[in-house]
């Protein structure tokens, strides 16, 4: 059953097309990933599906209902994590949650089994009496998702939650959405590194310039690039000309040269190795490593776009 629907969704923003046409259905019971670089869409996208901001064209339905008429009710089945930080940094920690808890209308002893459990779930349960003001970039991202969920919502959306964190915090946000989707709720997680959504999420949607140019599982992805491989090369001495005559071999697809590193895009490597060694050879340049990789999702965005996922 689908949770979440987007029919031909249209944003403008002072005439330009910042989402063109957005056609997308998220499962109950997934983690969704939403995949591509800043400005690619994604943030305006997630601020159409909670009510943030006005649809120009098209249709979204939560959980049944259209988010037009239907806003209060849904954003009632909403949790959103937003990409900038959402708190109070004159109020503790849990005086936050609370204040979040009491505009999705929970009270009394309820509201308060609720903070609690939504500052141990964080791992904040420590610091529920201390204010955001003192807690680092990832405990407040911590906070801001305790917020997001103290009121069990059906959906969760995560919009970058971990842009400008430390590693540690990073992994224990990652686990956290995988014990939120384990615990009953479906997930939307943006982000521009592929290797986060690859990491968690069932199916994957990449989007750049306001439309979604791939959708589906990491495995149906990759079978869109599985014809293509990629050589890393890492050798002294690479010339100008060396990396021309590259180029100009016809089963190269593209080689992209970097100080002392030289990447190979071809249909396959098998028969290509002895000429790449040959050309390497011919200009005296000396290979210290040669890798092949498989294709990802990384290779796919550059195949469809031209660019990757941080340009």
């Amino acid at each position: 059953m689908a949770i979440a629907v987007l029919t031909d969704v249209v944003k403008r923003y002072e005439g330009k097309l910042t989402v063109d046409h957005v056609n997308m259905t998220i499962e109950e019971g997934e983690i969704f990933g939403l995949l591509g670089p800043n400005g690619a869409g994604k943030s305006t996208t997630i601020s159409m599906i909670c009510g943030l901001l006005k649809i120009d064209g098209g249709d979204i339905v939560i959980d049944g209902l259209p988010v037009t008429s239907k806003s209060l009710e849904v954003k009632k089945r909403i949790g959103l994590v937003p990409q900038e930080l959402a708190l109070y940094d004159t109020m503790t920690a849990a005086d936050n949650v609370t204040f979040f808890g009491r505009l999705y209308g929970l009270r009394g002893k309820l509201l308060k089994e609720r903070v609690e459990e939504a500052l141990a779930f964080t791992g904040l349960s420590d610091r529920a009496k201390e204010k955001p003001s003192t807690f680092s970039g990832g405990m407040k991202r911590r906070l801001n998702i305790a917020c997001a969920i103290m009121h069990r919502p059906k959906l969760i959306i995560m919009d970058e939650p971990t842009v400008g964190i430390d590693p540690q915090s990073r992994n224990h946000i990652l686990e956290s959405v995988k014990e939120l989707n384990r615990l009953g709720s479906t997930i939307i997680y943006t982000s521009h590194y592929m290797e986060e959504v690859a990491a968690i999420c069932d199916r994957v949607a990449i989007m750049d310039k306001g439309h979604i140019i791939a959708c589906g599982t990491e495995k149906e992805l990759r079978e869109r690039v599985a014809k293509e491989e990629k050589i890393i090369i890492k050798a002294a001495n690479i010339t100008p000309e060396l990396v021309q005559e590259l180029t100009l071999h016809p089963r190269i697809r593209r080689v992209e040269a970097k100080d002392e590193v030289v990447e190979l895009y071809l249909p396959s490597s098998q028969g290509e190795l002895q000429d790449i060694l040959f050309i390497f050879a011919k200009h005296k340049g000396v290979i210290g490593s040669l890798n092949i990789e498989e294709p990802d999702l990384e290779t796919l965005f550059l195949n469809l776009t031209g660019r990757t996922l941080r340009d």
